[in-house]
Parts: C-alpha cells; structure tokens; sequence
C-alpha cells in the first residue's frame, strides 16, 4: 500500500500529461487545417473576393466544429488576416491563434500566467 500510495501521484501525472498533449496536438492540427481552409477560401479565384470578414467566418466555422474544449467557458480562435507580395505575387496569410486548455497541464500554465497558445499559419498566392 505505501508504494502504491508513492508511485500513484507519479502515475497519475503521467497519464494526465499524456492526454494533455495529445489534445493540443489534436488542437494544434485543427488550427493549422483551419488556417489552410481560410486561406484557400481567400485566394480562390471568384468575383467579388472573400473579405476579410468572410475568410474569418470560414475559419472559425471550421475549429468550432472541431477544437477538444474543457470548461464552462470555451477559448475561442483568434484569426489574423494579412495581405503582401511575394516575388511581385499578391499573397494572403491567415494566422490563428488557439489558448489551450485542457485538462491538466493547460489549466497549470494558466493559473501561472503563461497560457498554452497554439498557433498556425498559413500563406498562399491568389489565383
């Protein structure tokens, strides 16, 4: 009973730590298939462009959809949309921004005032 009693914390860390990153790499990859959905929606060659209102909306229909959320009061994705020009090509990259929660390790880094963002970008060239 005693080395159950010492080994259990341990144990229980572990597997708390375990689904934890698991979860923000699952979260990490929606943000990331987000960014890419936003940003194809944004060059796709059509009359009139998405705004930037739009290409938003489609982000965040998309990690609604699909972000792992714990808690009464889900985070939601933060979407930064920049327009430029590379090589003389008009380009369009979207970057979300995701504050993970989680169940274990991202509750930690918040109670210590370092929240877990994960974050994703993606650039593409109009058509």
């Amino acid at each position: 009973m005693v080395e159950f009693a010492l080994i259990l914390p341990i144990l229980l860390g572990l597997l708390v730590g375990g689904i934890d990153a698991s979860l923000a790499l699952y979260d990490k990859a929606v943000i990331t298939n987000a960014s890419r959905e936003g940003a194809r929606a944004g060059i796709v060659a059509r009359n009139p462009l998405l705004n930037d209102a739009q290409i938003r909306q489609v982000v965040t229909q998309y990690a609604q959809s699909a972000l792992v959320s714990f808690g009464t009061n889900p985070s939601q994705p933060t979407v930064v949309i920049q327009k430029a020009s590379l090589n003389g090509d008009p380009t369009l990259r979207v970057t979300v921004s995701y504050t993970f929660k989680g169940i274990g390790l991202g509750s930690l880094f918040d109670s210590l005032g370092k929240p877990w963002v994960l974050q994703a970008s993606t650039e593409m060239v109009y058509e």
